[in-house]
């Protein structure tokens, strides 16, 4: 049996002293056929030990339906890693942050709008206690006192920067041990003094996340934990783009900097992230400040590897440094996967999104208000309001109370307004005619906050519509998660409608084309001329697209790819911009080159 104990200020693994060396890829960010090639990059770069968050949203997209294969598969990336000769830590909390939707936490658990998240509440700890039901004894075989490769576990994460429910972190903990997660656990917190206050607890490691000031962070781990192994378990080594805000990128001689203190210090260490890959399909998160501000689709982080695996300077000055300090022989990086690029590829036929509706959403659902996603059943993608406003309201302005998070408003099939959750909203001008109008609002979900105070995010029309203080009533709404494209019957040719703009556009339409593949290589979707959507190849939800930027590419994994002929799907809000009198069709491009602004 082997264990990764704690000795004075040392690890300790089969009795030997050991620096854990390790790097953060997330299995469910990555296509699984490139799993071992960013596995093996990891292990050229001097790294021991890879780290991964598990999702419990991935896990567990509807309450009681559990997800392992495919993507979701955790246990496959664990015996993985483990035959390439690499130590695995894995952090299985409830809530995991990382920019993922709802961080992690499944958007099924504010179908009940009273319930209080990540504290000692009994009924979100019976959801807990489901889910650690059906995912730790999947991870009990793959510990180390199992003979497998796991040594470490979290207990929540970064608790401390939320709450201070001790009572909540306990039962998690004793909740590990009765299943038999009999390795070391730990926590992770900021290195503030209330961090580390409110989110460790006895009987865990505590360790520490930062991205800079390393000797500072561990004066102040020390501090609260005077004996114990340093370790920095998450080291910001790049940081995460939002729309509407500009792409991040870090100098490798920062990095190594802060590296080479950590060295000096005898630390353990975990690049957050060693290789960020992509926030697929909807599953990008967001963050609240001063405002909403939504994850990107890219998670290319500005880390050691990018979004598409290849090796960066900051790559190879992390390796130079570990094999010069540490005296280590180290195998050459594995070769960057194949590009390609495949050229224009028009879409000649096309679906108006509304005409679509009933046989994406299953039909209609009748209510007296407008319901949250989540009331409905629904997590992910966009939702469809529709109402009929009789002369008797006289006109006036519309409001749509606390929209979460972007909403679209059409009169009688033309747009009217656009609502989005970060702008203050003044209203929109309603002229009802004595026949009365169809009023239809679409709104998009673009990701459940991830982190602080304001994570009971849930999505759609929370409150109501109204005109002037008079709410609207009798809705039909219309779930559109379009996890599933299938229904979609499409027609040769593009709406009459097209250009549009964001304030007074086309109508919302999905644009269908093909291209061949005889040899798939990895490939990026250029989205100049589209205005803000989602892209779909061969069925797999690729993820969102904005004008807005900063990113300017969407990344196409080749396994996606098939060869020989291929399916390219995108939804598009507001009509292609590019179509003229050379463009018959609207189109994309595939080119071999990522451009995330």
């Amino acid at each position: 049996m082997s264990t990764l104990e704690v000795r004075g200020n040392h690890f300790y693994y089969e009795d030997e002293p050991i620096q854990l060396r390790s790097g953060a890829i997330h299995y469910f960010r990555v296509v699984p056929e490139y799993w071992e090639h960013r596995l093996q990059s990891l292990i050229a770069c001097g790294l021991n030990t890879v780290e991964t968050y598990v999702a419990w949203n991935v896990h567990e997209p509807k309450e009681g339906q559990f997800v392992f294969d495919g993507i979701a598969d955790l246990e496959a990336f664990i015996r993985l890693a483990g035959s390439l000769g690499l130590h695995v830590i894995v952090r299985p909390s409830p809530y995991i942050c990382a920019e993922w939707e709802f961080g992690g936490l499944p958007g099924w658990l504010l179908k009940d709008g009273d319930l209080r998240l990540r504290c000692a509440e009994p009924a979100f700890l019976d959801k807990v206690d489901a889910y650690f039901d059906e995912l730790l004894p999947r991870l009990k075989p793959l510990l180390s006192t199992h003979g497998g490769p796991v040594l470490a576990l979290q207990i929540e994460n970064e608790y401390g920067s939320y709450g201070s429910d001790q009572t909540y972190l306990a039962y998690l903990r004793d909740g590990m041990i009765r299943r038999g997660m009999d390795v070391l656990l730990f926590t992770s917190d900021g290195p503030e003094d209330f961090m580390l206050r409110g989110g460790m607890v006895e009987g865990a490691l505590a360790t520490v996340n930062f991205g800079s000031g390393t000797r500072k962070a561990f004066e102040t781990l020390r501090r609260h934990q005077p004996e114990g192994p340093l370790m920095v378990m998450e080291f910001w080594d790049g940081w995460f783009d939002r729309w509407l805000g500009p792409h991040h990128t870090r100098p490798a001689s920062e990095i190594v900097t802060e590296l080479e203190q950590m060295l000096e210090l005898e630390a353990s260490f975990n690049f957050y992230m060693f290789h960020g890959g992509t926030n697929f399909g909807f599953m990008n998160g967001a963050n609240h400040v001063n405002f909403y501000e939504p994850t990107i689709t890219s998670y290319d982080y500005s880390a050691l590897l990018t979004e598409n695996g290849e090796t960066t300077e900051a790559y190879f000055a992390v390796r130079d440094l570990l094999a010069s300090r540490l005296g280590l022989t180290l195998p050459e990086p594995p070769q960057a996967k194949p590009k390609a690029a495949y050229g224009r590829v028009e879409l000649k036929e096309y679906a108006e999104l509304f005409g679509q509706a009933d046989g994406l959403s299953g039909g209609a659902i009748r209510s007296s208000t407008p319901e949250p996603m989540e009331r409905v059943g629904q997590e992910y993608g966009f939702i469809l309001y529709s109402t009929r406003v009789g002369s008797e309201h006289h006109g006036g302005k519309l409001f749509l109370q606390d929209v979460h998070d972007r909403a679209i408003v059409f009169a009688d099939g033309e747009q009217i307004g656009l609502v989005n959750r970060w702008e203050e909203q003044p209203g929109i001008e309603l002229h009802i005619p004595a026949e009365g109008i169809a009023l239809d609002i679409l709104v998009e979900n673009m990701g459940r906050i991830n982190y602080g105070p304001l994570m009971r995010d849930r999505k759609g029309i929370t409150e109501g519509v109204r005109v002037g203080n008079q709410f609207l009533h009798g809705w039909d709404i219309r779930p559109l998660p379009l996890d599933d494209l299938s229904a979609v019957s499409f027609a040769e040719g593009s709406p009459a409608s097209l250009p549009g703009d964001e304030k007074a556009g086309s109508r919302p339409a999905f644009y269908r084309g093909t291209f061949d593949a005889e040899d798939p290589a990895d490939t990026f979707i250029r989205t100049d001329g589209w205005r803000k959507g989602a892209v779909w190849i061969n069925g797999f939800a690729l993820g969102r697209y904005w004008q807005a930027g900063p990113t300017k590419t969407l990344y196409v994994p080749a396994p996606l790819l098939r060869r020989g002929e291929n399916e390219v799907v995108v939804l598009e809000l507001h009509g292609f911009a590019a179509v003229g009198e050379d463009n018959a069709h609207p189109f994309i491009e595939l080119t071999d080159t990522a451009d995330l602004g």
